[in-house]
């Protein structure tokens, strides 16, 4: 030790500058990645520093252009401070000529639909089929959510309903049976439910599901979490979500301030009643 002191006191300025450049800015770099690898692992838990993501699945048919072009109004005058959002349109496969034509035609410009290599339908596979076709043609959400096209979510109570949740294993939604609050009872309403990423991943994978892809789709789903002894954390996020007034006897009440999604908006009626009520059109 001593002859290294005496090595370093008599280097000249220039060389003493070299070894603190090299110590303080070189040799700083591991530190960076090792800090980048910090952050990789803590983001699978909560962050309140750092914005999420989710991809709104909103399964529909072809043949509902009106109601895909409302709700690109619906969702794109809306925003979430805590989450990076996407909303995708979610068809089986075009088999007419003018489907080709006019959903190609929404491809290009809204860059909003995604296609599944499956007939369609709703209890035949189409679930199934969007959750294990995204790990090999999207690129990697936080959570992926499924959603019906009469279902209205507010996107910033959702996000702000997920931010304290896991980042993993997380099965989200509206629980069946109605009156139950209990979200390992049965499954999540299919009107909106959500899953973490790693559940995504291991239905595309699995072949425990295999030969449990035909039936109620919402059920089914819970069933293959329960096969699979996945989905340890689940949440069922009521009063907030729920079916229109009058239209489900226990599933229904009140429209209500903290709404994060109300369902089974079938008539033009009571899409205005929504709108007014949360005053999407305000402009002030």
């Amino acid at each position: 030790m001593k002859r290294r002191r005496v090595f370093v006191a008599g280097l000249p300025t220039f060389f003493l500058f070299l070894l603190v450049y090299i110590f303080f800015y070189i040799g700083a770099k591991p530190l960076l990645l090792s800090s980048s690898k910090t952050t990789v692992i803590t983001a699978k838990f909560p962050d309140k520093h750092t914005k999420f993501s989710i991809l709104i699945g909103i399964l529909t048919r072809a043949d509902n252009y009106d109601r895909r072009h409302f709700l690109r109004l619906v969702y794109g005058i809306q925003s979430s401070s805590t989450a990076n959002i996407d909303v995708k349109f979610v068809l089986g496969r075009l088999t007419k000529p003018e489907q080709m034509a006019l959903v190609g035609l929404e491809m290009k410009r809204f860059d909003d639909i995604i296609v599944l290599n499956c007939s369609e339908n709703m209890n035949s596979g189409k679930t199934y089929t969007f959750f294990s076709s995204l790990p090999h043609c999207s690129r990697r959400y936080d959570y992926v959510m499924k959603a019906d096209d009469d279902v209205f979510i507010r996107v910033e109570p959702l996000s702000v309903s997920l931010k304290p949740l896991p980042r993993q294993d997380l099965y989200y939604g509206f629980v069946i049976p109605c009156n139950s609050m209990n979200p390992f009872v049965e499954y999540m309403s299919g009107m909106g439910f959500l899953l973490s990423w790693d559940l995504v991943e291991w239905i595309a994978s699995t072949q425990i599901i295999a030969n449990y892809t035909h039936g109620p789709e919402d059920k089914l789903v819970g069933k293959w979490l329960n096969m699979g002894k996945k989905a340890k954390n689940r949440f069922s996020n009521k009063p907030a979500m729920y079916d229109y007034p009058g239209t489900n006897g226990k599933c229904s009440h009140d429209l209500i301030p903290e709404t994060v999604a109300v369902h089974r908006l079938k008539k033009w009626d009571q899409w205005l009643h929504v709108i007014e009520f949360f005053n999407l059109t305000k402009t002030t």
